[in-house]
C-alpha cells in the first residue's frame, strides 16, 4: 500500500469547530444583496455561493425590514350604536345595524354577517 499524500491549503476562510465556514455581518449583508439583485432561486444562488439552503433562508428571513409587519394597520374597535324603535328614520318594523368605521364611512344593514363581510371587503 502507497503513502498518501495531502496538502492543507488555508484560503484565509474562518471556520467554526465544525469546519463550517463563518461569514461576517458585512458579507452576509453583501450576498443577500446580491440574491435580492439578480433573478436565481435562492436555492440556485446559495448552492453557487456554496453556501447551505438553510443558513441563506435564516439570514434573508432575519434581513427583511422590521416595519414589513406593521405597513398592516390594527384592527380597531369601532363604534356601533343599534337605533331605537322610537327613532323616526328607523321605523319599528325594520330593525337596522349601523356601524361607523374609524375613517368616517358609515354601513347600514339588518344582518350582522353581511356587515361583518362588507368591513371585511372594504378592508382587503
Amino acid at each position: 500500500m502507497g503513502a498518501i499524500v495531502a496538502e492543507v491549503v488555508d484560503v484565509g476562510e474562518k471556520r467554526d469547530s465544525r469546519g463550517r465556514r463563518a461569514f461576517p455581518s458585512t458579507e452576509r449583508r453583501k450576498l443577500i444583496g446580491a440574491y435580492r439583485a439578480n433573478r436565481m432561486t435562492m436555492a440556485e444562488f446559495a448552492r453557487r455561493e456554496g453556501i447551505n439552503y438553510s443558513t441563506m433562508a435564516g439570514w434573508v428571513h432575519r434581513d427583511r425590514p422590521k416595519c414589513a409587519a406593521s405597513t398592516k394597520r390594527a384592527i380597531e374597535f369601532a363604534q356601533v350604536r343599534l337605533p331605537m324603535a322610537a327613532m323616526p328614520q328607523f321605523p319599528a318594523s325594520r330593525a337596522e345595524l349601523e356601524v361607523r368605521l374609524p375613517d368616517g364611512t358609515v354601513l347600514r344593514g339588518g344582518r350582522v354577517t353581511n356587515l361583518v363581510a362588507l368591513v371585511k371587503a372594504l378592508r382587503s
